[in-house]
């Protein structure tokens, strides 16, 4: 496991200096790795709406360098959210979009600032990175924690958790979870927020895509591991879609959540242990 663990650092600097062909760090056992991963990460997206971007990054992650991760996730994470915007319904996506413009309008800038940055990370960095995002995350939707923003600072607030909760989308591709809590914080109905989530995970992930770009994370050696993550991510999600409502949704989430912990502190045991 050393020698393996070895390989992929030496691998990723490789990468990290020009970026060689994905195939040669994607083998094939680990590419199918990769689309079971993508396949739970739709089936729980299209089940319970979320966490599919935490689930390729806390999964993939184990055997697959950071960078390649975050362009892997960045094509399904786009396909995926549109198809959500898509059952939602235009008309709720438009009113959605009035309510929250400022929430989103940041999330979209931040996300396009933050990821200019994630090729200057170190790995062992990312690594933390990530592991301290899903665990820190998830800890906060397990506990119930919510703020409750009184209606007077309602402004500062959408401005302030919008640069948060972009900047964390930018880096890791996940802005998911900070965008139910800021929902929560403004009481927002629950038979909005569907439709809510829609419209920024769609918006944010369309800016996720150009920023990782211009970046130089998601190019012509990375694109096509990305783009065979879709019909994983699709699949899962017409799973999800299917089965999902057979299942009891706040256990199915909780026991998801908990999944997830586990492996962002594998991540973070990673980062640390190099």
């Amino acid at each position: 496991m050393s020698y393996v663990n070895s390989r992929w650092h030496v691998q990723m600097n490789d990468v990290r200096q020009d970026m060689p062909e994905f195939p040669l760090i994607i083998t094939p056992a680990i590419f199918v790795f990769a689309c079971a991963v993508t396949l739970c990460g739709g089936f729980v997206k299209g089940a319970v709406g979320f966490a599919m971007p935490l689930i390729m990054i806390s999964g993939m992650g184990i055997l697959i360098p950071p960078e390649l991760v975050v362009a892997g996730l960045v094509i399904p994470i786009v396909i995926a959210n549109g198809v959500q915007v898509g059952r939602a319904g235009l008309g709720h996506a438009r009113a959605a979009l009035s309510e929250h413009w400022r929430y989103v309008l940041v999330v979209c800038i931040m996300i396009l600032v933050a990821a200019q940055f994630v090729r200057s990370i170190p790995t062992d960095t990312m690594f933390i990175v990530l592991g301290v995002s899903v665990v820190g995350l998830c800890a906060i939707q397990l506990i119930g924690w919510r703020p409750l923003i009184p209606p007077a600072m309602r402004t500062p607030f959408e401005w302030i958790a919008g640069a948060l909760a972009g900047t964390l989308g930018g880096l890791s591709g996940t802005w998911g979870p900070p965008t139910v809590l800021y929902l929560l914080a403004l009481r927002t109905p629950r038979e909005q927020q569907m439709s809510v989530q829609g419209v920024i995970y769609g918006l944010g992930s369309v800016m996720l895509l150009v920023g990782h770009v211009q970046s130089g994370i998601l190019n012509a050696q990375t694109w096509g591991f990305s783009a065979a993550l879709v019909l994983p991510s699709l699949l899962g999600m017409w799973l999800g879609f299917r089965w999902g409502a057979r299942f009891d949704q706040e256990r199915f989430r909780k026991i998801t959540l908990w999944v997830l912990i586990i492996a962002g502190t594998n991540l973070i045991r990673r980062g640390i242990m190099g």
